[in-house]
């Protein structure tokens, strides 16, 4: 499926919870990995990246190979004592047209990357150098945390995480991710209303059930 302009404009109206409601192929990034700015919105296909604990020469490769409209997604092994990825390579993805970056370890200058309003997940923050020793893996499948992420995938992110989606899913999972949207709006509507949540899903039938 083309990620036209149109579309994702259309996308960034989605919550990931909506997505991840229609995704039951899919995944969610665990808990630790965090948006520096939870108000932004982050879809792109994966540019996968694995580096070595505490190097970002492998960081630099991935940017230079990313295509515009990628989401990089930076493997470093879950290493939280060094700055990996900083303000000046979040300037680069961003003249770079590049949709966001994940990354499975920390990073630096959070309050500058903050101010440029670029969509970036992070497991933890620290200011320390790193070295330029190792070289990259690119587009290879990395595994954050039990959670697998192939060179492809169709990633979603906003201030309550990541949903990974993969692309033979990706056409049913928008449809239905965009008719929940829809739904929902009606449902908001009744709630002002006054209308009960048991009885606008139901649960006040299923709680009857419950108790036979």
């Amino acid at each position: 499926m083309e990620l036209t302009k149109e579309l994702l404009e259309q996308l960034s109206l989605l919550p990931t919870g909506n997505v991840a409601d229609s995704n039951p192929n899919g995944a969610v990034l665990g808990y630790e990995i965090k948006p520096i700015d939870p108000t932004l919105h982050m879809i792109g296909r994966a540019c996968t990246v694995e580096c070595a604990p505490g190097d970002n020469l492998a960081l630099h490769q991935g940017i230079e190979a990313a295509k515009p409209g990628d989401v990089l997604v930076f493997d470093c092994k879950g290493y939280k004592n060094g700055g990996h990825f900083g303000d000046m390579m979040a300037n680069a993805c961003k003249v770079k047209g590049i949709a966001g970056v994940i990354i499975n370890g920390s990073c630096r200058d959070a309050q500058d990357i903050k101010e440029l309003q670029f969509p970036v997940y992070v497991k933890a923050f620290n200011p320390s150098h790193t070295i330029k020793q190792a070289l990259a893996k690119i587009n290879v499948p990395v595994t954050i945390d039990d959670v697998t992420i192939n060179p492809g995938d169709l990633l979603f992110g906003d201030g309550d995480g990541v949903v990974i989606i993969h692309p033979e899913d990706e056409e049913e999972v928008i449809k239905k991710a965009l008719q929940k949207f829809e739904s929902e709006k009606d449902i908001l509507q009744r709630i002002l209303d006054g209308e009960s949540t048991m009885s606008i899903y139901g649960f006040d039938k299923l709680v009857e059930e419950l108790k036979k």
